[in-house]
């Protein structure tokens, strides 16, 4: 066996294990387990670093051998991949700096772009690889590079319709449909100061030990939160909520304030002409991140962003933070929802007549009263009171009936025993804050729960 096959072997095999290993990682939830997950996240990293490194020492050995340049962005796709999913785990942000290293260095490199029009498969790759690359622009607030993106995903869409008629592209269509009104939405926000806690903008985090002495003598760390929305026909990308998206950028800490000068979209040399990475380069700087972030800043709290989950999935994800809060800290937890399902927030597109539309309402209203005649009267100082813990509830999904999309606020008593600070985004807020004020009085089970009434 010549040294080329045994290269080219070797290279084969160490993707198929970096595969194995990722496929474990991408099922995992992205909350609960810290150890667990830092465990297999080390691990299956530590693969993806070595089958880069060996392609790299051995680039020109593999293309002899018949490597494509679409395999090395490939790799390079779910090493980004990877740092994200990573990211969302621990909202670390590094790790989203680096996913965008890799994603950018595809996207310059021009990896996907020599495939044959005639390699379903690879364009497959190439269009997940602009979908994921949107989504860590738009956390990272990269305009422009989102505009070129949209563009580029947009033209590659049309182009995979035309070449392939036998194949349906019409989710692809969607999703670019799901981009082009996100941006649109979000564009009032473009050209003004970002989001997240930025030291341009805001004091720095050396003043902190001052505004805690204004503070009780105990002060609890912001650790955890939770975010989750469902709303009818709500702007979103992928699993991410406009509502979740801006939440997800308040709680952060701006990576660094030079991250938000203007960089040309794609790298030109000094001549002003863009550089030609068609050759074997295949050199990523992996560790660019250290100019990206600022290691005086505090951690980012970890963030469970759920996109449109069941009352009883949020529960259970609920449960699973708080029996992993670390002491002395607090969790947030951010719901964005309609009231209840027999109102106007029933979704219409649903229902497809008015006979159907109105038979629903009413078989929704006859669940409603049956639901609150059983609820149970508490007593409290030997006065019976009417209990607004159960009274009324979040609507969480457009169907089925009974308690499995209702959210009510007294589901959420049981995780009061721990620091809880509560944002309810809903024309229904007033009954989250009535309701719990009520339960801390009568059964004092509450040691810290808050609410902000905010109407959508």
């Amino acid at each position: 066996m010549s040294q080329d096959e045994v290269v080219s072997q070797t290279f084969r095999a160490l993707i198929e294990s970096a595969d194995r290993k990722f496929a474990r990682v991408r099922d995992l939830p992205l909350y609960g387990h810290r150890s667990q997950n830092q465990h297999y996240f080390q691990k299956v990293f530590k693969a993806y670093m070595r089958l880069w490194k060996y392609q790299q020492e051995n680039r020109a050995k593999l293309v002899a051998s018949g490597l494509n340049r679409w395999e090395i962005g490939e790799i390079a796709s779910r090493i980004g991949q990877l740092y994200f999913n990573q990211y969302m785990r621990t909202s670390e942000a590094r790790f989203i700096v680096e996913a965008y290293v890799f994603y950018e260095a595809i996207l310059s490199r021009k990896y996907f772009e020599g495939a044959k029009v005639k390699q379903l498969g690879v364009r497959f790759k190439e269009l997940r690889f602009y979908a994921r690359f949107l989504l860590v622009s738009l956390i990272l607030n990269r305009t422009e590079m989102v505009k070129f993106l949209v563009d580029r995903f947009r033209d590659l869409v049309d182009d995979c319709n035309a070449n392939f008629r036998e194949t349906n592209f019409k989710e692809w269509k969607i999703v670019v449909q799901e981009i082009v009104r996100f941006t649109k939405v979000d564009t009032a926000f473009a050209y003004i100061r970002p989001l997240r806690y930025c030291a341009m903008f805001d004091s720095h985090a050396a003043s902190l030990p001052y505004v805690a002495r204004f503070h009780a003598k105990k002060v609890l760390k912001f650790t955890d939160a939770i975010l989750t929305s469902y709303h009818r026909n709500e702007v979103k990308f992928a699993e991410l909520t406009l509502d979740t998206y801006r939440m997800l950028q308040c709680l952060e800490w701006e990576p660094t304030g030079s991250f938000y000068q203007k960089r040309p979209v794609l790298p030109n040399d000094h001549s002003g002409a863009s550089i030609d990475h068609s050759g074997t380069s295949g050199v990523i700087d992996i560790n660019f991140v250290a100019d990206m972030t600022d290691p005086s800043l505090p951690p980012n709290p970890r963030k469970a962003v759920l996109y449109r989950p069941s009352a009883t999935h949020l529960l259970a994800v609920i449960a699973t933070v708080c029996e992993e809060l670390p002491p002395e800290s607090i969790m947030l937890l951010y719901l964005s929802s309609s009231g209840k399902a027999g109102h106007s927030n029933v979704p219409q597109g649903e229902h497809s007549g008015g006979s159907r539309k109105s038979s629903s309402n009413k078989i929704v209203s006859r669940i409603s009263q049956k639901q609150n005649s059983s609820i149970p009267e508490y007593h409290v100082n030997g006065k019976k009171e009417s209990s607004d813990c159960y009274e009324n509830y979040l609507w969480l999904g457009p169907r089925g009936n009974g308690d499995r999309n209702n959210l009510y606020p007294g589901d959420i008593l049981p995780f009061t025993r721990r620091p809880l600070f509560l944002i309810v985004d809903s024309d229904i807020s007033h009954a989250f804050k009535a309701g719990h004020t009520w339960c801390r009085k009568g059964r004092n089970c509450c040691s810290a729960a808050f609410t902000f009434e905010a109407s959508i």
